[in-house]
């Protein structure tokens, strides 16, 4: 039996599956834990994992492997991962950004590894990634990348098939590329200006008073002022990939996370138009997708880990 762990800024998902096949058991969702000391989000996980193992009939002890499909960035501590992730650790940008903590990293390898005989940490994207690879949308592609566009906006990469990691597990943190001067759009990394803190779902209500599901269904009916906003967006966002499809010459993006995919019929054609109109002999080729694996991508990620 294996745990499937899915960490995000806003929310931590967890499933079991027996090894066989891809069903997923006793899934429950939580708001991620950012109250309390640095450990409380791995106890979390513990424990949503031996609900899930009450509600599957199973004994805990019985699930030994988990797969863990996090946001990050990482920070490795004697080799350990702890995550330093700007929409979960307070202490990065400090009382400005508003969470409830000053932590600077949270906990998570360490006590996972007391609990289960197997543990696999990867970066949320690179996790998806694996997972499009697999069972979704970029099957039988070399170069490609899967991207989120959620609470925080994150990637992960794959050139001629291998999956780049980097030296502490970041690569693909495109979320925090320098983009614009704007010096009212706080990231929670601390960064002023950055994709993240110009796009990402947590920024649109700081920077436009209005969540980014409510901004977006203004667009599609016609409001000018949000359909001028949302075309903003998709510059921005659409400029960062483009940078990634020129840096990496990639053949096909797909795209989730909460943000785009619920409004994926939107948003496609403006980001992809936004890639074709610059330098042809680096985009053409290269197609953006939605995510073949759904607004299931999260759940299939962490199970990718431990096929």
């Amino acid at each position: 039996m294996k745990a499937c762990i899915d960490i995000g800024g806003t929310k931590v998902a967890v499933s079991l599956n027996t090894g066989a096949g891809l069903d997923l058991l006793a899934r429950r969702s939580e708001p991620t834990a950012k109250v309390g000391d640095s450990g409380a989000l791995a106890r979390q996980v513990i424990r949503m994992v031996d609900d899930a193992c009450a509600e599957a009939g199973v004994a805990p002890g019985t699930v030994q492997r988990a797969g863990v499909s996090s946001c990050g960035p990482f920070v490795l501590r004697a080799g350990l991962v702890e995550i330093a992730a700007p929409n979960i650790c307070g202490g990065l940008a400090g009382p400005d950004r508003g969470l409830p903590n000053d932590w600077t990293t949270a906990l998570l390898e360490a006590p996972l590894r007391h609990r289960f005989a197997e543990v696999r940490v990867e970066n949320d994207c690179v996790a998806a990634l694996e997972a499009e690879r697999r069972w979704g949308a970029l099957q039988g592609f070399e170069h490609c990348a899967y991207v989120t566009w959620s609470t925080g906006i994150g990637m992960g990469v794959c050139v001629d098939g291998r999956v780049l990691r980097g030296k502490n597990g970041n690569a693909g943190h495109g979320g925090h590329m320098f983009v614009s001067d704007n010096d009212e759009a706080l990231c929670g990394c601390g960064n002023v200006g950055d994709v993240e803190a110009l796009v990402a779902g947590n920024s649109v209500a700081r920077r436009f008073g209005a969540d980014a599901a409510t901004l977006l269904q203004q667009a599609q009916a016609g409001d000018a002022k949000s359909e001028a906003t949302v075309e903003e967006l998709c510059r921005v966002m659409g400029r960062a990939l483009y940078n990634l499809v020129a840096i990496l010459d990639l053949q096909r993006v797909s795209l989730g996370g909460s943000v785009f995919f619920h409004h994926r019929a939107y948003l496609l054609p403006r980001l992809q138009a936004e890639v074709e109109r610059h330098f042809p002999a680096l985009t053409a080729g290269s197609e953006l997708v939605a995510a073949g694996l759904a607004d299931r991508v999260g759940d299939y990620a962490a199970l990718a880990l431990l096929v």
